[in-house]
């Protein structure tokens, strides 16, 4: 009942609005003079002017948008084409209200008016899909959950994106912050033979490497338009490397045992710095570390689509998408592994003396620390198809029907993910110093000695994790259309959709049990990592070169891929293991009924749609849940269904203004991994972790309201301001605390030969529903060609747009006692914004662009005591710049990332470091023909 209360509530406050807002617009076109004549439907008709190139792109754009009843964003092909954007992320957070997060150089996942990538859906060619890649864990790991990671593909394999903000019941649900359509390009869209080939080599600073890029995109028709095919297809290189610090939270000086009773620091007790409270203690980096990734990626996309139209009345149309993604990754991190680690670790440091400021010991200088070097190899790749149909028959003049089916897989797959670390223990004269945002850490020894490193049994640590993720759907919809008459259009549909997941991985069955080496045979397996911390402002001091394992000789002189002995792999009989097994099966009967409508009233032309979808959900998910008695293959199911009304409304105030108005319920279904009966006992070096799933959480809700008023000068040009408010119900939230083990309710055995001891604090996550809260904000869109300039400065024009966003989210914090905080929605930043300069003229071409995205929190609340994680603000500038050598041939220059922005991570309210890396910028030289 109080979700149907704010829902009316919001409902007859957006009417109020909108009649106040229709009478400002009214006024103010009244005493506005008619701009130029349009070419839209009741426009006056002129002389046509053809326009090429970006500025055509941003017309047809700008068109598109205005024709539609919601609220509704496009870009165009040579949009896409010409934008300095890597991928489709990239392309889209141009968009108002989108923001994207990216990893390894390049944009993953979008977040459209402050709700993620869980809550926006995407279809490619009108099916829904998901892409999934692997990470870092400092960019989000390996994707377990519905969110789409658009660096599967490159931007050149379509020819739009368009981004729903506002719901309709023609368009399935599944989202709460948009309905993302990728669109590939099909031969009648060409009305004429058409081929391109574009080549590229791309160079990066830091990684200081030169690597290739192709594109080709051929397409014909034949029998005098009735058949057509098309053939699309990009392939590129690209090296990466990502350095930095990495410090993995910060903990109050009390936990994992406290530090040694002599340590001092001048002005506080050792009671004072051993207070484990997250409210008064003392807190310091867990593990402060220099990190670096080389990432090699080959990526290779493919498109085909055969199109037949036999009569007039009739078009069929079969597209075929494919993507492959081949990644290595190596890592050399150094570490201070000590301070988080209990029993013979932090209790046996002493802090000499320290720097606190705040509640922060920023600053220390420390004896018997524990450190690390370690070196990592992953190989990814993601293997994604697709397969649609789609058919369309105009039956009469005013009775039209379709349908959509479809399949598509992504299949990820890390069949190599191995760490293998060397030790010392008890090192003195360590010391580190954050009061810079790089931090200078200090080991006090020579750190490329192999002497000086060891590799003992029981601590140094192999790890051996090959796992994998798939993800398939089936799609098929049937719909229709029929003109009731000249103003009104009755649609309805039914839908269906199976959706699964499966996820699996292997762990040996206990990482800590190795060789013990004597120092020639570890010196024997190692190397000198070098040339760390290239352009990254590392202090005077900082080390830029030490030992690694190096993992090619280590594998082949211990044969550690043989899966015998110690190095035997386990599955589910491996409590690690059992965690990554998560079997999910959906499956989503949807019908639909829908009025669209056009009116002449109060002398003003209106047009929109009213409808409502119903949609029932079957789940079925599998996982090994782990108890006092064992571990068991559990099962869990159920069924439940949702109404889904919703309405758009738009109204032509003059030639040149138009105004908005949407509401709708929508839906967002639970992450897929949260849904696992099952849990998982993780044991990552000093990271301990317990997470279980839960098939009974239900999916978020919002309830939403959405204003417009937008007016279009001219062709070129836009200036929109848009209002919009979500009232978020039955919200999903992972419920964090920390607990120690032998409070969990498993038995001690799961602990033998690792790390932990029955007293060990673990990091337990649950997903559950919380009562949510609201979501508010505003978009400021313009576009203009600025051609009231005098002379050649008339073929400059400019695109911006800002979006604020606010949200009041109840989050709980305990179930026993019930405790809750507000606190703003996890991946909203509450200011964003695009802005784009360009220059065009017939032969030549220049733009630069800004993005910059506030920051966002990642979790709430955070682990070790910390209140809140999140990641600070970025600016992001790129530029590119062409020139048509002839009509046919084009050379062009592009930059990404010019300045080179960090990736900045925090942890608490006090903002204390936790990631900060980069990985320098990117540039492009190419050439484009057209046959």
């Amino acid at each position: 009942m109080r979700s149907s209360h704010g829902f009316q509530f919001a409902l007859r406050s957006g009417v109020s609005a909108l009649v106040l807002t229709l009478a400002v617009a009214g006024v103010a076109a009244a005493q506005t003079a008619p701009a130029d004549p349009q070419t839209d439907d009741g426009a006056t008709t002129v002389d046509e002017i053809v326009v090429t190139g970006f500025r055509a792109s941003l017309q047809n754009a700008v068109s598109a948008k205005r024709r539609e009843s919601g609220v509704v964003d496009v870009i165009k092909a040579e949009d896409i084409a010409d934008f300095p954007d890597l991928n489709l992320a990239e392309s889209l957070q141009r968009v108002p209200g989108v923001t994207i997060s990216r990893a390894n150089g390049e944009g993953r996942q979008i977040s459209v008016r402050g709700l993620g990538s869980e809550y926006t859906r995407v279809r490619v060619n009108g099916m829904e899909a998901i892409a999934t890649t692997g990470g870092t864990v400092n960019s989000g790991g390996t994707n377990r959950s519905r969110g789409f990671d658009f660096n599967m593909f490159a931007s050149e394999l379509f020819n739009s994106l368009t981004v729903r903000k506002s719901a309709s019941a023609d368009v399935e649900e599944g989202s709460l912050g948009a309905t993302v359509d990728l669109q590939t390009a099909r031969p009648f869209d060409y009305t004429k033979p058409t081929l391109v080939m574009g080549v590229q080599g791309s160079y990066n600073d830091l990684a200081r490497d030169v690597k290739p890029r192709f594109t080709l995109l051929a397409s014909n028709t034949w029998a005098d338009g009735k058949f057509g095919a098309l053939f699309s297809a990009a392939y590129e290189e690209r090296h990466i490397l990502e350095e930095g610090a990495n410090i993995t939270r910060w903990s109050a000086g009390g936990a994992n045992g406290g530090f040694n009773t002599a340590s001092t620091i001048n002005g506080y007790t050792i009671a004072q710095i051993n207070n484990a409270s997250a409210t008064t203690g003392l807190f310091h980096p867990r593990l402060p570390s220099y990190v670096s990734y080389d990432h090699n990626t080959e990526r290779l996309g493919v498109t085909g689509s055969l199109q037949w139209r036999p009569d007039d009345q009739s078009t069929v149309t079969l597209d075929i998408l494919y993507s492959d993604v081949k990644s290595t990754r190596d890592e050399a991190q150094l570490q201070a592994i000590g301070l988080s680690r209990s029993g013979t670790g932090k209790p046996q440091t002493i802090i000499r003396s320290g720097v606190v400021d705040g509640r922060n010991i920023v600053q220390a200088n420390l004896d018997a620390v524990d450190v690390r070097t370690q070196s990592a190899h992953d190989e990814l790749e993601t293997k994604f198809q697709q397969y649609t149909l789609t058919a369309n028959r105009n039956w009469t003049d005013r009775f039209r029907t379709g349908f959509i089916g479809g399949y598509s897989k992504s299949f990820f797959d890390n069949p190599v993910s191995t760490i293998v670390t060397f030790d010392r223990a008890n090192t003195n004269g360590f010391s580190y110093d954050f009061r810079t945002r790089m931090p200078e850490i200090n080991f006090g020894f020579d750190l490329t000695n192999p002497a000086n490193w060891s590799m003992i049994n029981g601590t140094s640590e192999v790890r051996i994790r090959p796992n994998s993720v798939e993800n398939t759907f089936t799609t098929a919809k049937a719909f229709y259309e029929w003109d009731l008459n000249d103003n009104l259009t009755l649609k309805g549909g039914v839908d269906y959709r199976k959706f699964g997941f499966h996820s699996e991985g292997l762990y040996r069955t206990t990482e800590t049990v190795v060789q013990t080496l004597t120092p020639a045979e570890l010196a024997a397996v190692s190397r000198v990592y070098s040339g760390f911390g290239r352009n990254a402002d590392l202090p005077a001091g900082a080390p830029t070169s030490w030992l690694a394992p190096d993992l090619a000789k280590f594998i082949a002189t211990y044969n550690i891929y043989s899966n015998t002995g110690i190095y035997a792999l386990t599955g589910v009989n491996n409590s690690s293991a059992r965690g990554q097994y998560i079997n999910v099966e959906e499956a989503d009967t949807g019908a639909y009924v829908q009025v669209d409508y056009h009116f002449d009233a109060f002398g003003l032309p209106w047009r929109g749609d009213a409808g409502v979808r119903y949609v029932s959900t079957d789940q079925w998910s599998q996982g090994y849940e782990t108890t006092s008695a064992g571990s068991n293959l559990v099962e869990a199911e159920r069924k439940y269904g949702i109404w889904l009304p919703s309405m758009n409304l738009a109204v032509d105030l003059t030639d040149t203004v138009v105004a908005r108005f949407s509401a709708a319920r929508t839906v967002a279904r639970p992450s897929i991994s949260s849904l696992t009966p099952g849990g998982d006992v993780g044991i990552q070096g000093s990271n301990y972790s317990y997470s279980t799933g839960n098939p009974n959480i239900k999916p978020t809700e919002s309830d939403n309201i959405d204003l417009s008023l937008e007016y279009y000068p001219d062709r070129d040009s836009l200036f929109a301001v848009g209002l919009f408010y979500k009232k978020i119900n039955t919200f999903v939230q992972t419920l964090a605390q920390d607990i120690p083990f032998n409070q969990l309710g498993l038995p001690n055995s799961i602990l033998t030969g690792t790390t932990a001891t029955p007293t060990t604090i673990f990091r337990t996550t649950q997903p559950i529903n919380t009562e949510g809260g609201d979501l508010k904000g505003i978009e400021l869109n313009a576009q203009k060609r600025l051609d009231f300039l005098p002379g050649w400065m008339e073929n400059f024009g400019v695109q911006a747009n800002y979006t604020f966003v606010d949200s009041k989210i109840t989050y709980i914090t305990s179930l026993s006692p019930l405790t809750v905080i507000d606190n703003t929605l996890i991946g909203l930043s509450k200011h964003a914004a695009n802005f784009t300069l360009y220059y065009e003229t017939e032969k030549f071409s220049i733009r630069g662009s800004a993005a910059y995205r506030a920051g966002y929190l990642t979790g709430v609340p955070a682990a070790d005591g910390n209140s809140v994680a999140g990641t600070n603000e970025t600016l992001n500038f790129d530029a590119q710049a062409s020139y048509a050598i002839t009509p046919q041939l084009k050379f062009s220059v592009e930059g990404i990332n010019l300045t080179d922005e960090f990736n900045d991570q925090y942890v608490d309210a006090d903002n204390r470091l936790n990631v900060y890396t980069h990985t320098g910028r990117q540039f492009f030289v190419g050439l484009r023909y057209t046959f």
